[in-house]
């Protein structure tokens, strides 16, 4: 244990440091201050917790890859296999889910695994629905964040670290301002429920320099995925029609894999 002096403002407060171990100079513990408890088992350095990709790269990437897996499981090792079946398949783009408690910790390990096996992997999160959350991702690595809804403070912190923001849109107005605020691309979600293809159409007339990803009514047929790229949109992101649970329940990746190359070589057919 020892004792050290944070400043804060012209006011200086000490503290204690109960170190468990170190790495490159970062405690990992417990703080104790005026205010609480804060742990320090998830700190690491700000070098190894920095997106690894530019954000021209993510958005080049959607738009080459034009297929984002989303996805999210509470067992690190399912996440990993779903990846590797994913990546396997062609994926250079996944989405992990802000959806189950302690997502943050799965997440914070998943990243690891990526950025150690897969150097041309993009992963980021979706569902991230406030600022202080997308905030807590990219602390973790996260190379882009996805919302279902439109929120301004999210941009804010987004744009300051350079971070890709895709947030939720329903309407042309939204997703007006989203573009105010910065947004290289906008999520429809749930794309059936908005619409369809038909809206994305729609939006494309007086908007063409809009950038569309659904999520929600998407599914990895040549009808389908054809009707949504036919109708303008830059990317698509599919969640449990690509990746169903049965599959996932069976351990029968290799099937994940089969069915992620069949929507990359329908997307391919579609869009040429």
């Amino acid at each position: 244990m020892h004792y050290s002096a944070i400043k804060a403002g012209n006011m200086e407060r000490k503290v204690r440091f109960f170190n468990i171990g170190s790495k490159k100079n970062i405690y990992f513990g417990a703080l104790f201050t005026e205010i609480g408890l804060i742990p320090l088992n998830f700190l690491q350095t700000f070098v190894s917790l920095m997106a690894q990709f530019k954000r021209i790269e993510v958005i080049n990437t959607f738009y080459a890859s034009k297929m984002i897996p989303v996805f999210y499981h509470g067992d690190l090792d399912t996440c990993k296999n779903v990846v590797d079946a994913c990546y396997k398949g062609g994926v250079r783009v996944f989405e992990f889910t802000n959806r189950g408690d302690f997502a943050h910790e799965i997440f914070g390990q998943l990243i690891k695994y990526v950025q150690s096996n897969y150097s041309d992997l993009i992963l980021g999160v979706g569902s991230v629905i406030d600022a202080g959350t997308a905030s807590l991702y990219m602390q973790l690595g996260a190379n882009f964040v996805v919302s279902p809804i439109l929120v301004e403070e999210m941009a804010k912190v987004c744009n300051r670290r350079k971070v890709l923001w895709a947030p939720g849109c329903g309407s042309l107005s939204e997703i007006s301002k989203a573009e105010e605020l910065g947004a290289e691309i906008v999520k429809i979600f749930p794309g059936s429920a908005v619409g369809g293809p038909a809206f994305a159409k729609a939006i494309k007339g007086p908007s063409p320099w809009t950038s569309i990803m659904p999520t929600g009514g998407v599914s990895p047929t040549e009808q389908n995925l054809k009707a949504w790229f036919d109708a303008g949109v830059s990317a698509v992101g599919m969640g449990s029609k690509l990746l169903p649970k049965e599959l996932i329940a069976q351990k029968d990746f290799e099937a994940i894999t089969q069915k992620v190359r069949q929507a990359l070589e329908i997307i391919k057919k579609v869009t040429s």
